[in-house]
């Protein structure tokens, strides 16, 4: 991981994380911030304990390649990218303007640190899937993480992508899995039912871990076990997660997948987070 800050504790980090996230959606009033708030203690120790990273220099070879393949969460890998100073915090009062490399949509192109352009679902994990083959092959000892929704578990594409890294073994592979329940069309399970998740990976030939996603000790313990679990299959973190996580006048909204919030509610919510208060 990064060297930076090791005096800061994780716990520490995600309220940074989420405290981020909520100061660029007041930018536009508007956004997926359940989403950022929900993924941000995922996105902690990702970063602050998980990833090889140099934040002075994103594309070193050495790196692990951490893959956002939800583009619309774009805004809470921007809230991690900038507590790793990777992009500078005063990018972040740019965030969904004009010529800003913060886009809403994440754009690998414009945003350092970012690994792959995101948008259409199901995408994320194939390439993760040609990375670590190609990684294989340059005889790296790199990881490639993707993190991915509960919504793109509806998408075939990433089942063929799950069978392809069991059948190629790829053990330089951790997949993380997003279940926070909500889509665009309303809760998971009534889109479309992709439960018993862990069975259906297992048998797909991965090595499988569920997780309360919001737990940073049981994150922790979690993305450890991925790296050095020792057989050759390739690796999932299951992250059961809570939308809106840790600011409950957000969280108690039925449908949160995109929030328009009010002009004073962004300042509420910020001084929960500050203030760690939580439902």
């Amino acid at each position: 991981m990064s060297q930076i800050g090791h005096n800061i504790s994780l716990t520490e980090r995600a309220r940074r994380i989420r405290r981020n996230a909520l100061r660029m959606g007041e930018v536009q009033g508007q956004g997926y911030i359940a989403q950022a708030l929900g993924v941000a203690d995922v996105l902690a120790v990702a970063y602050f304990h998980a990833t090889n990273y140099r934040s002075e220099d994103p594309e070193w070879e050495g790196r692990d390649r951490f893959l956002l393949s939800i583009g619309h969460y774009a805004i809470a890998l921007y809230a991690a990218l900038i507590e790793a100073k990777i992009i500078p915090e005063d990018e972040l009062e740019t965030y969904g303007t004009d010529e800003s490399r913060l886009p809403m949509s994440g754009m690998a192109a414009y945003t350092p640190g970012m690994e792959i352009t995101g948008g259409s679902l199901g995408h994320g994990l194939g390439i993760a899937v040609g990375m670590c083959l190609a990684l294989k092959r340059k005889k790296s000892q790199s990881f490639v993480y993707n993190l991915f929704s509960d919504g793109e578990l509806d998408e075939g594409s990433t089942w063929e992508a799950a069978m392809s890294a069991g059948s190629y073994k790829l053990d330089n592979l951790i997949g993380i899995v997003d279940v926070n329940q909500m889509q665009a069309d309303g809760p998971s399970l009534g889109v479309l039912n992709f439960e018993p998740l862990a069975p259906k990976f297992e048998a797909f030939g991965w090595f499988v871990q569920r997780i309360d996603g919001n737990d940073i000790s049981a994150l922790v313990k979690a993305f450890d076990a991925a790296r050095t679990h020792a057989g050759p299959e390739p690796r999932i973190i299951i992250c059961d997660t809570k939308m809106a996580k840790g600011v409950p006048f957000l969280e108690a909204r039925e449908r949160n997948h995109f929030l328009r919030v009010e002009a004073d509610e962004w300042a509420e919510a910020i001084r929960i987070i500050d203030a760690g208060v939580e439902a």
